[in-house]
């Protein structure tokens, strides 16, 4: 089987043409796309007419699933993770975030494939973080690297959200018990390719550890404008079938919330990953 690479931009993104992720892939492929992974850090499969059990039978061959403590998932399949945004249950990933760094091992990755969409917007965007950390000056990067932050769940599920459903607002209660805040550092090594990047996120991080409040304030601020410029982005504008696998140690992401009144239905599995160093 052969696999084609049409890059998209020059900090991250390629389109993968040549596999059926439905069906049973052989683990010389396995290792390339995890190469491919790493290179590109956001891979996009057209045409992917994949059940939500294949899709976490695809994931479970990058490694354990993760089931997230608060969104719905699949009734059957708890690895599946549901969004499923409309006017009665408002889209909240419209901010640059990393997956799960409320966690002191956030995912290795995610995988999502789209099943509804509106008929126009609800894309997603991804930024390199690797690509806006190589971007700073040489003494901001030595000062970040002596840095570490703070990332708690309660930042981006706040509790008011969950409070209508009784059944969401035990599982919010739950989840913020279970997850106390977690400090990792504000520059992450990536544990395959060595490459340095940015690991703070307007989604979960609160503050740095060693600075003052309104240094930290002000320094988070800048990284996170930094982290969003255009040259760092890769912007996807799904079809119905599409599936997105992004690198999650080495990414963030942006789901664009300008779709409503219409409907918006994702499904995605997550790898577990490891802690960062």
């Amino acid at each position: 089987m052969t696999i084609e690479v049409q890059r998209l931009a020059p900090a991250l993104g390629a389109v993968i043409e040549g596999l059926d992720l439905a069906e049973e892939i052989a683990p010389a492929t396995v290792d390339r796309l995890s190469e491919l992974l790493v290179e590109h850090q956001v891979l996009f499969f057209r045409n992917q007419q994949i059940s939500p059990q294949a899709q976490a039978r695809f994931a479970a061959r990058f490694g354990t699933l993760h089931v997230h403590p608060i969104y719905p998932e699949l009734p059957d399949l708890p690895e599946i993770m549901v969004l499923d945004t409309h006017r009665d249950f408002l889209p909240d990933n419209d901010n640059w975030h990393t997956d799960v760094t409320f966690s002191l091992t956030p995912p290795l990755a995610g995988i999502l494939a789209a099943k509804r969409l509106p008929s126009c917007g609800g894309d997603t965007l991804w930024s390199s973080c690797a690509a806006a950390y190589e971007a700073l000056s040489e003494p901001l990067r030595r000062l970040l690297e002596g840095l570490s932050a703070q990332h708690s769940v309660a930042k981006s599920f706040p509790a008011e959200r969950w409070q209508s459903d009784p059944a969401f607002k035990e599982r919010h209660e739950r989840a913020v018990a279970k997850h106390p805040p977690v400090i990792h550092p504000v520059v992450r090594t990536h544990p395959v390719s060595g490459r340095k990047g940015l690991f703070v996120n307007s989604g979960f991080t609160t503050h740095i550890l060693e600075l003052r409040a309104a240094e930290s304030e002000a320094l988070l601020a800048y990284l996170y404008t930094h982290s969003a410029r255009p040259e760092f982005t890769v912007r996807w504008r799904w079809q119905v079938d599409d599936v997105a696998f992004w690198d999650n140690r080495s990414t963030q992401h942006y789901a664009v919330a300008d779709y409503l009144p219409e409907r918006r239905t994702m499904y995605r599995a997550t790898v577990n990953g490891d802690r960062p160093f």
